[in-house]
């Protein structure tokens, strides 16, 4: 622990994640990463198997030393491993230009069809270094936005209207169901990096909520506050050709979107992504839309 505590000596707190227990620190002469899991202790052993489970098969950091128990002096279990280069995806885009950021979309379609080729035979959380899976445990999406509406804040007929547009999902996110596979569930430009000179993705970061479950919902979490159609089209276009996956997949992935944006919306605790996520669910029930006004990529030519 001596070793451990000269490291978080030099920690800095990385900026993009809304948890407040990931730092950047010197490690062996390199810079690194340090990844505490003071709130859940049990995923740090998950975050580690998978890790080396993925490596070599998707841009993941290579694990430096980690400590997937907790310490008996009450030390929270760690993750150390490096930092890899490149500057954040969000970042990025603002200055990117269409050749660019449809180069990054092909690399992204081709991440998304990685890891739907993963597959897994049951639906579920990971559990320990063995990545045992645990169901979730959780009943029909329209019981599951009813359980959140109020904290949502919607109002009577925003919330008819979305019941409604549960409705006409269900056979959308029902299609696919007998296909699980490996899921990032936070696939989004802030958990990405990429080489500024290049424009090539460096690295796939934060597997903190990764699961078996839906080969759409990493495309959707990707597509939820997607406003770039050059982007937006080739990633599309990859994941096309890459898995088959059956026709209206925009309709899809933010069908097997909604469970994640409903949770993110009715959160109490105010960041950008709830935020955007509570107007975004407002938007769908003012409009009794999926879209909730957002563009099609697919209307790109």
């Amino acid at each position: 622990m001596d070793e451990f505590g000269a490291i978080a000596a030099s920690a800095v707190p990385l900026a993009g994640g809304y948890g407040g227990e990931t730092f950047a620190v010197s490690a062996g002469g390199e810079d690194a990463v340090l990844k505490l899991y003071g709130r859940r202790p049990e995923r740090a052993a998950v975050d580690l198997s998978l890790m080396r489970l993925v490596r070599g098969l998707l841009p993941v950091p290579r694990v430096l030393d980690a400590m997937p128990e907790p310490a008996g002096d009450g030390a929270p279990p760690y993750v150390l491993y490096e930092r890899l280069p490149g500057v954040n995806l969000e970042t990025y885009l603002e200055t990117a230009g269409d050749d660019e950021r449809r180069r990054v979309g092909e690399q992204l379609g081709e991440l998304l069809v990685l890891l739907s080729g993963m597959p897994f035979l049951s639906f579920g959380d990971f559990t320990g270094r063995e990545l045992a899976i645990r169901p979730f445990g959780v009943g029909e999406l329209a019981d599951f936005f009813q359980e959140h509406a109020r904290e949502i804040g919607l109002t009577r007929e925003q919330g008819e209207r979305i019941e409604a547009v549960i409705d006409e999902t269900e056979e959308l996110a029902e299609t696919g169901a007998d296909r699980i596979c490996l899921v990032h569930s936070d696939f989004n430009p802030k958990n990405l990096l990429v080489d500024p000179e290049t424009a090539r993705i460096t690295g796939l970061i934060d597997w903190e909520f990764a699961h078996a479950g839906s080969p759409y919902a990493d495309l959707g979490n990707l597509l939820r506050f997607c406003a770039d159609p050059v982007l937006g089209k080739a990633v599309l276009d990859v994941v096309r050709d890459g898995f088959d996956l059956g026709d209206r997949l925009v309709e899809r992935a933010r069908a097997a979107d909604l469970w994640a944006l409903i949770d993110l919306a009715a959160r109490p605790a105010a960041n950008p992504v709830t935020a955007a996520a509570n107007a975004l669910v407002k938007r769908i029930g003012d409009t009794g839309d999926l879209a909730g006004g957002r563009p099609d990529p697919d209307a790109v030519r």
